[in-house]
């Protein structure tokens, strides 16, 4: 079955920066496109960014272009977040996503909280 399992986030000052990781399993990953959303407290569930597939073209919500980057290492199958830049408002719970079979798959999240 597909699974997805994030991890590497944290409490982290303003201005610093975090890398997530998203571990994929159960699905063909080299075939499959891989995106972050994030959901704030009491907000709903936004996009964050998008990789493609072996290609590797890349997607970014306004909110965090220039900060964020996006990545993928097939080998691993694994998709990463790298966040730079981290701003109070970039507080939240980050989930990856695949798309497999005409179906959305999330992981459990992983915490973010960007605070001095």
């Amino acid at each position: 079955q597909v699974q997805l399992v994030e991890s590497g986030g944290g409490l982290v000052q303003p201005g610093g920066s975090l890398r997530l990781s998203c571990a994929a399993s159960g699905f063909t990953f080299s075939s499959s496109f891989m995106k972050w959303y994030r959901q704030a407290r009491g907000k709903g569930r936004e996009f964050v960014a998008r990789i493609s597939t072996t290609v590797g073209s890349t997607n970014y919500a306004d909110t965090v272009k220039g900060r964020f980057t996006i990545s993928r290492d097939n080998a691993k199958t694994t998709v990463f977040l790298q966040m730079n830049s981290l701003k109070p408002e970039d507080t939240a719970v980050y989930y990856c996503n695949a798309f497999v079979n005409a179906r959305h798959y999330w992981g459990q999240g992983t915490q973010v909280t960007v605070s001095s």
